[in-house]
Formats: structure tokens, C-alpha cells, sequence
């Protein structure tokens, strides 16, 4: 499971990436239609520090329960 969840936090960086990426080629055509995709970098970069902040937390509780 650990595994998994270490795959989904590159996902939202991805998203974040292709958001990013987006908003470089649109801004110069139509600033509106940008907006969105800078909502989707905004969020999915926070995504992406939630969950890396719960799993190195996770794998720090299960640590300590081991010892």
C-alpha cells in the first residue's frame, strides 16, 4: 500500500506539470480560459504535499510500532 500511495503523489505532480504547461501555451491566446488550469497546479501541488506530509507519517507511526 505504501507503494501505491508513493505512485499517487507523482500523479498530482503530473497533473501539475501538464497544468502547468497549459497555462504557458494559453495565456498569450485567452488569459480567461487559463484560469482553470491554474486552479488544477494550485491544487494538485498541495495534493501532492498532503500526501507525501501522510505518508512519511504513516511509515513513522508504523516504525515506531515496530520497535
Amino acid at each position: 500500500m505504501i507503494k501505491f500511495l508513493r505512485y499517487t503523489e507523482y500523479l498530482y505532480l503530473a497533473v501539475a506539470a501538464i497544468s502547468i504547461y497549459k497555462i504557458i501555451t494559453l495565456w498569450s491566446i485567452d488569459p480567461k480560459e487559463t484560469y482553470i488550469f491554474i486552479f488544477f497546479a494550485v491544487v494538485s501541488i498541495a495534493m501532492f504535499v498532503f500526501r507525501r506530509r501522510y505518508r512519511k507519517r504513516f511509515e513513522q507511526h508504523k516504525k515506531d510500532n515496530q520497535q
